[in-house]
């Protein structure tokens, strides 16, 4: 049957989505806007598939102006997790070693930041085979998980790899489609995840049949590697390229998953740990996690505030101090926190991530597209960084820009609904009467 819509055989899926979003967001309330805890891995709940229509490279006719700047493009919210200091150098956390967080709280961290995971097993199933067979090779379970959890986006997936492969590491996987290895079970996933890293890590055998398609590949091939990669950040350009931070990001979720939460049991903890070291920032910063997660903002912007005069130049004390002052609405001095961090920390993405939000919502998309430039210089596979581009260029009016840059987020990341609802959203404001004209 010949399309109703001839000249435009999107116009229909615009429309709708053009009319569900513009009423969505009149509807609902700026207090009624999704939280997410850390920027780029906000996840897809329950299985989802989605059907892209093919945009093209550029616009196919000129933007109608006065409709794109009425319409409600989308944006991936800004981090908000506070951070502990690390304990240990990045540089200095190894990849074999006992695990410090335990079973529970990465079950929870999981769940917190994915209700709905893409997996063939349990949360609890899938932890308990990485605790299993990383503990036998002797490799840290919990950042072997969190390894997985930033490959498969907390198992949203997205990528090259779907769900049904129980691949949590892209293992065989090279980009442009290119699926990788397939494991017949969860378990038999994580034991060939875990086996990868032992050929990068040591120069034992595993105690398990090795199924991992690539290990005889390392060994054999790159003799420079096999046994050589011993802590996580020499993963940097090797695991994942270019993976600048790559290294770096794993530990931060692992971090991330060790940190407090608001229960009483955390704010006795923190308490005891304030008294017995009352000049150690970390103190305060692990205490001011747990009053952030109780709700208790004023307690919470005293100890962020003490944390940061003891340690001025600590990362963690700059950007909890700064997520604090943004969520309380004194921005200027969340700018200036960030400006003092990205200063020192030039790579750490959620700061310039967070302050190209701050700059965008200030009316100021040339600052936001600098920042969101240093994002992706950090994290080149950021959609979300590379959807913010986007909404600067569509600030500017310089659409065909957005329209490519909208397009490099689809190929990062071709499930991400934001980038999807925005590239449907802009070419609804393609005029339509001279596409017809040029398709005549």
């Amino acid at each position: 049957m010949p399309s109703i819509f001839p000249c435009h055989p999107r116009r229909t899926l615009a429309a709708c989505l053009v009319a569900c979003l513009v009423t969505s967001a009149a509807a609902a309330a700026p207090s009624e806007a999704p939280a997410a805890d850390e920027i780029a891995q906000r996840p897809i709940a329950g299985p989802v598939t989605i059907t892209r229509p093919d945009f093209g490279s550029e616009p196919p006719a000129p933007i109608d102006k006065k409709r794109a700047a009425t319409l409600p493009f989308r944006l991936a919210p800004a981090a908000t997790l506070p951070l502990l200091p690390d304990e240990a150098a990045p540089e200095s956390v190894t990849i074999e070693g006992p695990a410090e967080a335990t079973p529970e709280q990465m079950a929870a961290f999981i769940r917190r930041r994915n209700p709905q995971p893409k997996l063939n097993c349990t949360v609890e199933e899938l932890v308990g085979y990485y605790y299993e067979e990383a503990g036998r090779e002797g490799i840290r379970p919990d950042i072997a998980l969190c390894q997985a959890l930033k490959e498969t986006g907390f198992f949203a997936y997205g990528g090259d790899v779907i769900p049904s492969q129980n691949n949590f590491c892209g293992l065989g996987t090279t980009g442009g489609g290119v699926r990788g290895a397939k494991f017949a079970t969860p378990e038999l996933g994580v034991r060939a995840h875990i086996q990868h890293l032992l050929a990068y890590a040591s120069r034992e055998l595993p105690s398990a049949p090795i199924i991992d398609p690539r290990y005889e590949l390392i060994v054999t091939e790159h003799p420079d590697i096999h046994g050589q990669i011993t802590h996580w950040t020499q993963l940097n350009g090797v695991w994942a390229v270019p993976g600048k931070t790559y290294g770096q990001d794993i530990l931060r979720l692992w971090a991330a998953a060790k940190a407090p939460d608001g229960s009483d049991t955390s704010l006795a903890a923190a308490m005891a740990k304030v008294k017995n070291a009352p000049d150690d920032a970390s103190a305060y910063l692990y205490r001011g996690i747990v009053y952030e997660k109780r709700g208790d903002l004023t307690a919470a912007h005293s100890d962020f505030t003490a944390a940061h005069t003891l340690a001025p130049h600590e990362l963690a004390a700059l950007y909890d101090l700064a997520l604090l002052k943004a969520q309380i609405g004194e921005k200027k001095e969340a700018l200036t926190l960030y400006k003092t961090l990205l200063d020192e920390h030039p790579g750490f993405f959620p700061a310039a991530y967070n302050r190209g939000l701050l700059a965008l919502e200030a009316n100021r998309p040339k600052d936001a597209m600098d920042d969101f430039r240093r994002a992706l210089n950090a994290n080149p596979q950021s959609a979300p960084a590379q959807n913010a581009l986007a909404i600067c260029e569509l600030r500017l009016q310089d659409y065909p820009a957005a329209w490519a840059s909208l397009e490099r987020a689809a190929q990062i990341n071709n499930a991400d609904f934001d980038v999807l609802a925005n590239q449907i959203l802009l070419d609804a404001c393609v005029k339509q009467e001279q596409t017809t004209k040029k398709k005549k």
